[in-house]
């Protein structure tokens, strides 16, 4: 079987991987339990007005999972428009160096050396080309759905978060394409580890070569994402383990997009900047939807 084929089959395998997740996701949405009521429900005073019960904001899981899909699909549809043929190969680069520069400025320029020292691990580096292409999509989705089921006062907060972070994101995109460190030249030294690598799927394979955006690298969209997950996990679980893991995520997230050569460190501290950026603009939209919303309904 030829590269080519193999390659194309592994993007229709991912294809069907994130077909077969966004169904899972609507299921869980929709089968989880929405919790037992308090078994000794506070006593209403004699004569006072009754209180309806609380609408959760009229959140629907038909109408969040809409949201979210149709969300991801107009920003994936923007991010890759034409792919990186509507962006000089040449600009991508200038920007490359101007972040090299600066981290070396600063004294962080060690992306190069990190991957170097675990490129001699090919499990190790496969595991991590799975990580960062499942991950990002696989733990903020639990976030929601947990978020969604258990804590709707905060949902609606956190999503709009998401979905301003997420949009903020393009404007980076789109002001500042930038060369991965992958796909520098090699005296950069740095290895492609999914294409010398490869894992169960390929953001580089077949037409998803063609449309996507190579130099969708600033912010790091990755970065964000674990750090809302976080955010918006370490509240809501209980057991301290998983607290501790909800709090590393972030970091091993940032691990996984140095090793891979996607990301240089700066990278994540955009995607730092647009999640404070989003969570500024998504809080106070909440708050007022939320205070529309909920407002109880007052019977006598």
């Amino acid at each position: 079987m030829s590269h080519a084929v193999r390659r194309g089959q592994a993007g229709t395998w991912r294809q069907i991987g994130y077909l077969a997740g966004f169904y899972v996701v609507s299921s869980l949405v929709r089968l989880a339990p929405r919790g037992a009521a308090p078994l000794n429900p506070p006593a209403r005073p004699a004569g006072a007005p009754r209180e309806a019960p609380e609408r959760r904001g009229q959140l629907r899981f038909w109408r969040e999972v809409a949201y979210v899909a149709s969300f991801y699909a107009v920003y994936s549809m923007v991010r890759n428009t034409q792919g990186s043929a509507t962006v000089s190969t040449a600009h991508a680069m200038r920007n490359a160096l101007r972040v090299i520069r600066l981290e070396r400025l600063l004294g962080i320029y060690h992306e190069q050396a990190l991957q170097q020292a675990f490129l001699g691990n090919r499990l190790f580096i496969g595991f991590w080309n799975f990580f960062y292409g499942s991950f990002h999509f696989v733990v903020t989705a639990f976030a929601l759905i947990l978020l969604f089921q258990k804590f709707p006062a905060r949902y609606r907060k956190y999503r709009n978060t998401l979905a301003f972070t997420t949009g903020l994101a393009l404007i980076g995109f789109a002001t500042f394409p930038l060369m991965p460190p992958r796909l520098l030249p090699a005296p950069y030294g740095f290895v492609d580890t999914l294409a010398k690598y490869g894992t169960l799927w390929s953001f580089d394979s077949g037409a998803m070569h063609k449309i996507s955006n190579q130099y969708a690298a600033m912010p790091s969209l990755h970065f964000a994402w674990s750090t809302w997950a976080a955010l918006a996990l370490i509240p809501a679980l209980r057991r301290p383990w998983a607290r501790a893991l909800a709090a590393l995520y972030p970091l091993v997230t940032l691990f996984a997009i140095v090793v891979t050569a996607n990301h240089f460190y700066l990278d994540a501290a955009g995607g730092a900047l647009i999640l404070a950026g989003g969570a500024l603009l998504g809080s106070p939209l909440a708050a007022r939807v939320e205070r529309r919303s909920l407002v109880p309904v007052l019977t006598s």
